[in-house]
């Protein structure tokens, strides 16, 4: 059972139910970030229940109201409450959320098997640099078009969301190694990824 409260067209401290459908899934943003372990529901919400709390049969606070697919009837999602609590935390302590950047533009590509296997790579796709930005970190270490994301931090890099997630703000400033495919070779490259602005 999940309840949703909100302000709908205006209609103060309204109250809708349903139920959890899905745990864990993901939704896009107008802005293309991936939004992460969403709760799925088919409360209805409308205008104005966004921000609103979502609670179980208990009472308990377990996510925020974010988003609904129109013109699809009964599937709306919420943010998790684990992650509103860290973003909430995170506001409240820096007035913002902090992201780093290394200065790429990039895609998800496949990584030829022949490197897959001669490498071991956890994932048969990887992140291309299409672009580097002048002044960047990705420009300040040599990485060039053509290279093949594949690893941050010994951490798989296997798409563009990959990458978003980790780079987060534990990074800014702070050394990582970037692991690139350039042609066959792979090289392990130090970067200091720079706050977003």
């Amino acid at each position: 059972m999940a309840i949703a409260i909100g302000n709908p067209y205006g209609f103060q401290s309204t109250v809708t139910a349903g139920v959890i459908s899905a745990l864990g899934g993901s939704l896009r943003s107008y802005s293309g970030r991936l939004i992460e372990d969403v709760i799925q529901t088919d409360v209805a919400l409308n205008p104005g229940n966004s921000g609103g709390p979502l609670v179980d049969s208990r009472g308990q606070v377990i996510g925020v109201n974010t988003a609904t697919i129109l013109p699809a009837k009964g599937i709306c999602f919420a943010i998790g409450i684990n992650t509103a609590k860290f973003v909430a935390g995170r506001l409240l302590r820096d007035g913002r959320i902090r992201r780093s950047y290394i200065g790429v533009s990039a895609q998800t590509v496949p990584i030829h098997r022949r490197v897959v296997r001669f490498y071991s790579l956890p994932q048969e796709t990887g992140v291309v640099v299409v672009g580097v930005e002048e002044r960047s970190p990705a420009r300040t270490v040599g990485l060039r078009e053509g290279d093949v994301i594949v690893a941050l931090d010994d951490k798989p890099v296997a798409g563009v969301d990959d990458l978003h997630r980790l780079l987060t703000d534990a990074q800014v400033g702070a050394r990582c190694l970037l692991t690139v495919i350039r042609h066959t070779e792979r090289l392990a490259l130090p970067i200091f990824p720079e706050e977003a602005q």
